[in-house]
């Protein structure tokens, strides 16, 4: 692996930020692995919009005084591998967990289109998603949290992230010396890119990933669906049946798979809501996240 020096972040400092009340960790202590230097400067726009990111972190939202230890999740948010919307499927969110009692961190990864300052394009997300769950893992007593109940969440192109990780865990991308335990112990997946495959895939998510050629076993290997075994973690997904960015059949494909393997899930068809509506689903308005906190109590995972 390419340790070239980029960006160079001290670890322990954390540092608190006003607009969002919460703490921000760098995710890797000195040189950023698989990066190189580059002139690409982060950019947030309207409407809670990041691109361009260098330097990836964790925001994390920790209950200021938690009766008991419980657990946490990670969300990832979407933007096709070509910028965050890191506002409403990302803070917006973990602010709704927060409220729970439920401590959660919103992952600002890098972005695979920025070719100019990632060594292995393919591979970078999904190294700060490993990342992002060993830091969880290894300082859970630090946050108060079970690290036996570390989950991860994802919408749209952050989806494909986050069911990523949790069928691609065994292979590790990032140096991981104390053998931190990267699968995450559960998925909830808002309107996610799953397959890479003609038929189902989010094209530009795939060739920001992949590039516009790519091989047929790239194709295979990042398509999810096709990655489910019988350790894959139990899943929440959720999907507008009118979606016509990213189509519903991903998630559908997802949890046969998962039924298939005996693995644990659940999974809500909306009739209307199309692409990209965070907690905010104005054709059929209310809290989904409240279904996934009852399947959170009823598996026994919060």
């Amino acid at each position: 692996m390419n340790l070239k020096k980029s960006f160079i972040v001290p670890f322990s400092v954390m540092l608190m930020s006003s607009v969002h009340s919460q703490t921000i960790i760098p995710l890797y202590k000195g040189v950023i692995p698989n990066s190189k230097p580059c002139s690409i400067v982060e950019v947030t726009a309207p409407p809670g919009r990041v691109s361009g990111v260098t330097a990836p972190v964790l925001y994390a939202y920790l209950p200021e005084k938690p009766d008991t230890v419980r657990g946490a999740v990670i969300i990832c948010p979407g933007g096709g591998y070509g910028r965050l919307a890191i506002d409403h499927e990302g803070h917006e969110v973990a602010k709704n967990y927060y409220k729970q009692g439920i401590a959660a961190f919103v992952l600002k990864y890098r972005l695979p289109i920025d070719t100019a300052c990632v060594e292995n394009t393919e591979t970078v997300a999904l190294m700060d998603a490993q990342q992002a769950i060993k830091i969880v893992r290894d300082r859970a007593a630090e946050f108060n949290i079970n690290p036996n109940n570390v989950g991860i969440m994802g919408f749209s192109a952050g989806g494909h992230l986050a069911s990523s990780l949790g069928t691609h865990y065994s292979v590790s991308l990032i140096p991981n010396k104390e053998n931190t335990n990267l699968r995450p112990d559960f998925m909830v997946l808002g309107y996610p890119v799953i397959s890479f495959t003609d038929s189902l895939a989010h094209k530009g998510s795939r060739e920001n990933m992949l590039g516009k050629k790519t091989s047929k076993e790239k194709i295979e290997l990042y398509s999810n669906e096709l990655q489910v075994t019988a350790n894959t973690p139990p899943t929440f997904l959720i999907h507008a049946a009118d979606d016509k960015a990213v189509k519903v059949e991903n998630s559908l494909e997802f949890f046969l798979a998962l039924k298939r393997n005996k693995v644990a899930a659940e999974i809500h068809i909306l009739q209307k809501g199309g692409h990209g509506f965070g907690l905010h689903n104005k054709d059929e308005p209310g809290n989904w996240l409240e279904s996934v906190y009852v399947w959170l109590k009823a598996n026994k995972m919060h």
